[in-house]
């Protein structure tokens, strides 16, 4: 059976209390707008400021019932493997237990399993595809799709994207309040859900890499989503106001920059994740471009790479998004194994980001 929201929060409580010494329970400082307070689990043998972070996000979209469970799930199993000097199995991807020691003492791992705790508890209770937060809806429209934001339209990234894209681009977001999917929020930023990963990430500045767990597609995304990568001009990026009239369409010689070295450590990161997730059980999620599924502004993940370009002394935060699994609540039989191929990629991806990232691999 799926989690709900207690139960999420407990399973990190009593992960703590069990573990002790390689976990710490965080608590956000935004209340959502039914009052819950949500909170992360720090898994590391390593201090917090000791080593080099992950940030691992989930539930951002309500409906996506299973990511949330597959990170509290993985944060169980390393602690369990790591406790009792053990090695890791999901299908037919394996991990030593020295592997699992070398995760645990050379990267802090930051879950946070459950960011939008109002959306899933009305998707598991009253309306199983609702994917937007809770936010109350505007005064005069009282039609039930103008409840809530969609979290991962709310960053700061583009998030005005009549401005900032071009009329033609598909631009996958909405300024209307009573859009049921992708209502992009009054202002950027208005969320406390969102507010709450933007507070992670300046709290813990060693948090260098970010994976945002979604369904389903199933694919692994890396940078950029707003427009097709390039690496021959510097000057045309987000920041670019001549770009805005253009931004978003595909093949017409114009696209965000990224570094050819940054782009390499991208796919390299994403190739490793998507090798162990398919050895698992022979389901190809593939490595691709964000934009390749479609335009977006204000992602999770666009927000957490472009923080490094709008202020110089911010991190580089190499950011991904994992679309697991092919329906948004599948039967647990099948949630089980979408469990063990994200736990198998996030491993993998763990022990690989300083040697990729830092260009020893």
């Amino acid at each position: 059976m799926y989690l709900n929201v207690a139960e999420i929060e407990s399973a990190m409580t009593n992960l703590n209390v069990a573990y002790p010494a390689t976990t710490q329970v965080i608590e956000t400082p935004h209340a959502t707008h039914e009052g819950r307070t949500t909170h992360l689990l720090r898994v590391s043998s390593r201090p917090a400021d000791a080593a080099d972070g992950i940030l691992v996000l989930g539930g951002l979209h309500a409906r996506e019932w299973v990511p949330p469970d597959a990170i509290v799930s993985l944060a169980a199993d390393l602690l369990e493997a790591h406790a009792g000097g053990t090695g890791l199995r999901y299908g037919g991807t394996s991990f030593t237990a020295a592997e699992i020691t070398k995760l645990m003492d050379t990267v802090n791992l930051f879950f946070f399993p459950c960011a939008n705790p109002d959306g899933r508890a009305h998707s598991q209770t009253v309306s199983g595809n609702w994917r937007k937060n809770r936010r109350p809806a505007p005064p005069g429209l009282g039609a039930p799709s103008c409840v809530g934001v969609d979290l991962n339209r709310n960053f700061d990234f583009l998030w005005d994207h009549a401005a900032k894209f071009a009329p033609d681009s598909g631009v996958r977001t909405s300024a209307d309040p009573c859009d049921p999917e992708v209502y992009r929020g009054p202002s950027v930023g208005s969320e406390p859900e969102t507010r709450n990963v933007v507070w992670v990430l300046d709290s813990f500045p060693r948090i260098r890499w970010h994976v945002d767990v979604h369904s389903a597609v199933p694919v692994i995304l890396h940078s950029w989503g707003s427009d097709q990568n390039q690496s021959a001009k510097a000057t045309d990026t987000f920041r670019n106001p001549a770009l805005d009239p253009v931004r978003g369409r595909r093949n017409d010689g114009i696209g965000e920059f990224i570094t050819a070295r940054d782009l390499d450590i991208a796919v390299k990161l994403g190739q490793r994740m998507h090798d162990a997730v398919f050895a698992v059980r022979s389901l190809d999620y593939g490595v691709e471009q964000a934009f390749g599924l479609y335009p977006t502004s204000g992602a999770s993940d666009d927000y957490a790479f472009s923080r490094q370009f709008v202020d110089p002394g911010a991190t580089k935060v190499f950011a991904f998004t994992i679309e697991c699994g092919r329906s948004f609540q599948p039967p647990f039989s099948e949630a089980e194994n979408v469990i063990r191929e994200v736990s198998a990629g996030l491993v993998a991806f763990g022990l690989g980001v300083h040697d990729i990232t830092d260009g020893t691999a």
